[in-house]
């Protein structure tokens, strides 16, 4: 009798469970975008690799067109492809499609409503608070000015230095490129530079990268996890390790900010009064997001967008140059024509060097680095394409679909910098050219990212030549996801010019 019992219960769960599982996953709304078939609780998850999950977007907008509709357990959402697709999306629609979505899974390491810094925080007034008062620091603090393209100079010629140590050897420069772009965001943020040496500095950096790989390992379980299964299971072992990592990060930044610098840079005495001002402003108003976990995690929206991608993008961009030697050698041959070699590039040289700005732009079109963008989600009922996009709905942006559009581009899926270029040879910015997305959710970091890009991959054209080492295989110009789509780990040797 207690067998029976025990069998009835059991079927009288599954039967429940399934019930439960069809009303949370059927669709009652008309005109919602199609998908791939699902299975009960898990929905269509499987039909993506999560170890190259852009590569499985991709496929599935040839079966199911430029907007469709994914299910992961019960978390509803619909993925963008297309220029046009995603334009109506962000830029005609764009409070609708401003939103953040709602991941248990980074709440159980530390971000909570009042602590989720810019990129995760949802659309509102803590964002706007946020993005405002962070770039009109930032552009105290020299964001579009001089005095900042002399700091990311005098950067450059550090790395340069660095590189040029190594004596014609072959070496990784992906750690080297990494103090640089780090020290950049420093000087902004901590109102210091610091040496390439200084262990307290490399163990932020070490952390850092510690961090992209676990959280590129996250990308199913951010989108599986939700507040019922994160109180019913416990974290896997890369999601422990990662939320260690944030705690080592967040612990790392406190100590930066607190700390008294050996190497000073103008903008140290404006970030105490800035950190003077947060602290008044949170005795001041007890609802004001300036607090100090939006000052950390504000912090290392910074140096994620403002490092890990710019570093990615130059380790692209070494990586290029090294496989098309005749490119770099017309980057040579334009920068000595325009610089020459007795004084610094500057960013009014742009517009007389067509040939090397369409190389970086094309660098940032097939380096692809950010392929799925960062996860939206709408805040109020939208429509795209005269599909229905409900409320709350996970947006996927397939940047990737823009960047390598056959319809497009000329040569699309090879690195060609006449993409950017028009019969005269003249740089032409084309609309596609979306690495930093669109929309209100555009990418807060874009004007500086502009400006390291030119101006570190200038500075090491002007001084340096780089080419594959004698007797290793040329690199891999593939690369792998993590945070950010990045090379193989390659190496190369440098010569001074």
């Amino acid at each position: 009798c207690t067998l029976e019992n025990l069998t009835l219960l059991a079927l009288f769960c599954t039967v429940f469970l399934l019930i439960f599982d069809f009303i949370k996953r059927r669709k009652v709304w008309k005109s919602y975008p199609p998908g791939p078939w699902e299975l009960p609780f898990v929905g269509s998850m499987f039909h993506v690799n999560l170890r190259s999950p852009h590569l499985s977007i991709s496929k599935l907008r040839q079966t199911f067109g430029d907007v469709y509709s994914l299910q992961y357990a019960w978390r509803n959402v619909v993925v963008l492809n297309g220029y046009e697709v995603i334009k109506e999306a962000l830029v005609k629609n764009a409070e609708a499609f401003a939103d953040r979505p709602h991941l248990p899974l980074y709440e159980k390491l530390g971000y909570t409503e009042n602590n989720k810094g810019i990129a995760l925080a949802h659309y509102g007034r803590s964002w706007k608070e946020q993005r405002r008062f962070t770039l009109f620091t930032l552009r105290n603090f020299g964001l579009g000015k001089k005095s900042l393209e002399e700091r990311i100079i005098e950067e450059a010629g550090f790395l340069t230095a660095a590189f040029q140590s190594q004596k014609g050897q072959p070496f990784n420069p992906h750690f080297k490129l990494n103090n640089a772009i780090s020290n950049v965001i420093c000087s902004l943020t901590f109102g210091a530079r610091f040496d390439y040496d200084d262990q307290q500095f490399l163990n932020l950096l070490y952390v850092l990268e510690e961090n992209r790989h676990l959280e590129g390992g996250l990308w199913g379980e951010t989108l599986w996890f939700s507040s019922l299964s994160l109180s019913v299971f416990s974290l896997s072992g890369p999601a422990r390790n990662y939320s260690r990592t944030v705690l080592k990060l967040s612990d790392r930044i406190l100590t930066f900010y607190r700390l008294k610098p050996k190497i000073r840079s103008p903008n140290y005495n404006k970030r105490k009064k800035w950190l003077v001002g947060i602290e008044r402003s949170t005795k001041e108003d007890s609802d004001s997001s300036f607090n100090e976990g939006n000052l950390i995690f504000t912090t290392l929206d910074m140096f994620l967008a403002g490092t890990e991608t710019t570093t990615t993008t130059l380790r692209w961009a070494l990586l290029y140059m090294v496989l098309y030697p005749d490119i770099q050698a017309k980057v040579h041959e334009e920068i000595d024509r325009v610089i020459g070699k007795d004084r610094d590039p500057t960013l009014k040289d742009q517009l007389e060097m067509p040939f090397t700005n369409a190389v970086i732009h094309e660098v940032q079109r097939s380096g692809d680095i950010l392929p799925l963008g960062v996860l939206h989600m709408t805040c109020k009922d939208a429509e795209v394409m005269g599909y229905f996009i409900p409320k709350r709905t996970l947006i996927m942006t397939n940047l990737s679909s823009v960047l390598k559009d056959e319809k497009l581009w000329e040569k699309p899926h090879q690195f060609y910098p006449q993409n950017f270029l028009d019969a005269d040879s003249k740089f032409v910015k084309h609309q596609a050219f979306l690495p930093f997305s669109l929309g209100r959710r555009v990418c807060l970091g874009e004007q500086l990212a502009r400006m390291e890009l030119f101006l570190f991959f200038t500075f090491l054209m002007q001084h340096l030549t780089f080419r594959v080492p004698q007797g290793i295989h040329k690199p891999k110009e593939d690369g792998e996801l993590a945070f950010t789509l990045a090379p193989y780990p390659y190496k190369i040797c440098v010569e001074t010019r």
